[in-house]
């Protein structure tokens, strides 16, 4: 069917298409599905769902109303599992039918797993949504005074503040700037100048590097942070501000030197000799990647499950209770946890670790890291949002690539070859379409983390702004990595940890620190770029534009990579253009006869606000 791309049906996960937003086991969810009139005369439309695993299609929708050239419909499914998947029929004639699922519009019957899908699971806390995440790896963000009189363990490598990061190499994990607690806390007025109100620390635990994944203890914090001390006085001083705080654990492995691995290796008597994989004589182990710094947990053991994540005496408790009161836990190489040969785990750990975070505190927020597909994998039982790359960071940074840039990225940039604006959008709605709505909503919206390279190092001069705003205006949670708002740096995720220039110690550009705390007002000021939904209106090879609505706005985003004059869309996609407000860029909306027109710049940004079609 050839139909514009803004005129296509539409149905998701927001309040909008979905009442109620929380629902009950065997309770009834009414659906409404969009139709413009377009497509021709409907004969009919139905919802095909399951009731325990068999399907079937329900009687035909009831046309609602029509505004702006759409007919509304509205039927119902019946929870009759804890998760549900579904799709639409929409039946033209005897011969044409077109299926509407997760990920788009097609002809041919599709798979149950590119369904939506909705859930009866416990929602995320409310401080999650809306919120902006500012990451911080502690060694490279602040340092305060107190580092100077701390002595330093054989490993690390005594660096100044404006010493230049190895990024690969001998001393990679051994270069030790000495950032601490304290030093994050006397800035954390930066954080909330950003508009940021999470704050996500990578781990804190004692290691044997200046990462700190390969923990040797999780029972304290390491004392070159400054101590158990440090992480109450930095917890409890940014609640004081509005902020959250969050942790970062390894449920996947722990370092070599940690006390149940010393206890266990070449010691097959040891009861922490169930916690890892040993050879014969305990002498070898399986590992993270092979890595012999970071053996993998053995979750078969129920001791170890006791000792780490189940029940209020455990790890991931302790730092849920006071006097430390952290608001929540990210969760390393969450897609790997529990997984080994015949050994699967996985959601066993996962759903483990949301009950007790739950015994301790409802109000908490889990986040699983899945560097690849993570949709048909999360139902929301356990992990609330994910730090998963694929469906928003790998295809901005193949939009924004630079041509002329020889190196590759190992996390993003392996194949540099840039795509279009549609492929963007194929593979984002490939990625996320399926997620549960509210996973959706709070997945991580990152342009690099600690683990990438830096986007402004690898992207087209100039266009962090673009990726900015997109990761402002895309569902989900924006994450910003310390240092991206300074236009740090970094070839690859070790390079990238670059110290923060707070007294101008290496070059940066401060523009964009007003650009995220703008973005941030925006967001906080309209709810539809919270969890409004998404409709895509116009995708080319150098620009897109989409809308999120709810019952009170329409927000209009429109980003560009290169000049694009024909940004073109009919005007039924959106209620009353004519009353389009810039609220950032300064560009001007057109319409022109029964089109809507916007003549962009390279590297453009726009943003405005319309009525709602909906009131």
């Amino acid at each position: 069917m050839k139909l514009p791309l803004a005129l296509w049906p539409h149905h998701d996960g927001s309040a909008l298409y979905v009442s109620p937003q929380t629902p009950i086991l065997e309770g009834r969810v009414k659906l409404k599905i969009r139709i413009h009139q377009s497509m021709g005369k409907i004969e009919r439309v139905s919802i095909r769902q399951s009731d325990s695993g068999e399907g079937f299609l329900s009687a035909p929708l009831k046309r609602l109303h029509t505004r702006h050239g759409w007919d509304w419909y509205e039927g119902f499914i019946i929870m009759f599992n804890p998760e549900v998947h579904y799709r639409f029929l929409i039946e033209i004639s005897n011969t044409e039918s077109y299926w509407l699922n997760g990920i788009g519009l097609f002809e041919l019957d599709q798979p149950d797993r590119d369904d939506f899908k909705i859930n009866t699971h416990r929602r995320p806390p409310s401080w999650a949504s809306g919120a902006v995440m500012y990451q911080v790896f502690p060694d490279r963000f602040a340092r305060s005074q107190a580092a100077d009189s701390r002595k330093l363990p054989d490993w690390a490598i005594a660096q100044g503040w404006s010493d230049e990061v190895i990024g690969t190499g001998p001393g990679t994990s051994e270069q030790f700037f000495g950032g601490d607690l304290k030093g994050i806390e006397l800035h954390l007025d930066h954080l909330k100048r950003l508009g940021a109100t999470i704050l996500y620390l990578t781990p804190f635990f004692p290691a044997g590097s200046n990462h700190r994944y390969d923990a040797s203890s999780f029972d304290a914090v390491d004392p070159l942070l400054g101590g158990n001390a440090a992480l109450s006085s930095l917890v409890r001083a940014a609640h004081d501000k509005g902020l959250k705080v969050m942790g970062d654990l390894t449920a996947n492995h722990s370092g070599d030197k940690h006390e149940w691995f010393v206890s266990a290796h070449g010691n097959p008597k040891a009861p922490e000799s169930e916690f890892y994989y040993f050879g014969e004589g305990n002498k070898t182990y399986d590992s993270w990647w092979g890595v012999p710094s970071l053996p993998k947990f053995n979750w078969s053991s129920g001791e170890l499950r006791r000792r780490f994540i189940q029940g209020k005496s455990s790890v991931v408790a302790k730092w849920l209770k006071a006097p430390f009161g952290l608001d929540g836990w990210r969760i390393d190489v969450a897609n790997m946890t529990g997984l080994i040969r015949e050994d699967n785990f996985n959601r066993e750990v996962a759903t483990t670790i949301r009950e007790t975070m739950d015994q301790v505190n409802p109000n908490t927020f889990l986040i699983g890291e899945f560097t690849s597909d993570a949709a048909n994998h999360v139902e929301g039982d356990s992990y609330q949002s994910t730090m998963t790359y694929a469906n928003f960071t790998r295809p901005l940074w193949r939009w924004l690539w630079n041509p002329s840039e020889k190196r590759e990225e190992p996390q993003l940039g392996r194949g540099r070859k840039q795509i279009t604006a549609k492929q963007l959008l194929e593979l984002h709605s490939k990625f996320a379409g399926t997620f549960p709505w509210q996973l959706r909503m709070h997945n991580l919206n990152a342009l690099d983390t600690h683990d990438t390279g830096r986007f402004k190092s690898f992207s087209i001069p100039g266009s962090q702004r673009v990726a900015a705003g997109l990761q402002f205006t895309f569902p989900g949670i924006p994450m910003i990595f310390a240092g991206d708002e300074f236009g740090l740096d970094g070839y690859n995720g070790e390079n990238s940890r670059t110290p923060i220039p707070w007294n101008g110690e290496r070059e940066f550009d401060a523009s964009m620190i007003e650009t995220y705390a703008r973005l941030s007002r925006l967001r906080k000021s309209h709810r539809a770029l919270v969890d409004g939904s998404m409709r895509w209106l116009f995708a080319s090879e150098e620009a897109m534009a989409f809308a999120r609505e709810n019952k009170t706005e329409t927000i209009l985003v429109i980003a560009t990579r290169g000049k694009d004059r024909h940004i073109e869309f009919p005007r039924d996609a959106l209620a009353q253009p004519e009353q389009a407000k810039n609220l950032f860029g300064n560009g001007e909306l057109r319409v022109v006869g029964n089109k809507i027109r916007y003549e962009s710049v390279k590297l453009d940004f726009q943003i405005w606000r319309l009525p709602s079609a909906h009131r």
